[in-house]
């Protein structure tokens, strides 16, 4: 599935949180959601970073955050729900790219600088995952690669990490659908994945198809990978 432009504004009025939320990508996010209602929570490591994005979109509230430590993350959660309430959205930003020199060129040292995008995924889904479950619009994303469906050798640890982030993503989906079922009403969560070949010059079509997620249903999202391509 292709989608490249937000239709309307169902996003209006939900709370949203981007992690690592200071690249490129994630100031478009914050832009694109504010711009359509929704409250914007950036969440990332480097305060200065942070203050620029204040300076860039106002409206939007910032939080200094290391992601990858649990005990943070659900500090965080706590902080979250004081001083904002419940969040409706995730946006799952942190991530980075090392790789080259063939299979024998996967060093450990990058391997574990990669697998920080899996642990903080891993920590944020599980402090928010009541949030998004119970939300009557709860969804939750990440970016991944199109390494996962043809993996290269100079890049097996960055594969190989967003392969099992697509698969936590996936998880969580089943999650949603099987609360929903239990519960005995129609789904209100989606889990997505979004795939690009590199997300330069592609920020401003993430934020628009992340937006875009609240125009559907949970039930046409969940579970779906969404690619995302410069227009021919």
């Amino acid at each position: 599935m292709t989608i490249t432009a937000a239709v309307d504004e169902g996003v209006r009025g939900r709370r949203v949180l981007l992690a690592g939320g200071t690249s490129a990508a994630g100031r478009a996010c914050a832009r694109a959601l504010s711009d359509a209602g929704a409250e914007v929570l950036v969440v990332g490591t480097d305060r200065d970073r942070l203050a620029a994005v204040s300076t860039e979109v106002p409206g939007v509230a910032v939080e200094c955050c290391d992601l990858t430590d649990a005990d943070a993350v659900e500090a965080l959660r706590d902080r979250v729900h004081s001083m904002y309430g419940r969040v409706d959205g995730i946006l799952h930003l942190v991530g980075g790219w090392r790789g080259g020199g063939g299979l024998a060129g996967q060093s450990d040292d990058d391997f574990a600088f990669l697998l920080r995008s899996l642990t903080a995924l891993r920590h944020v889904s599980r402090a928010f995952d009541d949030d998004i479950r119970t939300s009557d619009a709860g969804r939750l994303a990440i970016v991944s690669s199109r390494a996962v469906v043809r993996p290269l050798a100079g890049g097996a640890n960055y594969a190989a990490v967003k392969a099992a982030s697509e698969a936590w993503v996936r998880a969580v989906a089943q999650g949603y659908a099987r609360h929903a079922r239990e519960a005995g009403r129609e789904p209100a969560a989606a889990a997505v994945v979004f795939r690009v070949k590199s997300l330069d010059g592609l920020e401003d079509a993430l934020a628009a198809s992340f937006v875009a997620l609240w125009d559907d249903d949970a039930a046409a999202w969940n579970d779906v990978m969404i690619d995302i391509a410069a227009p021919v």
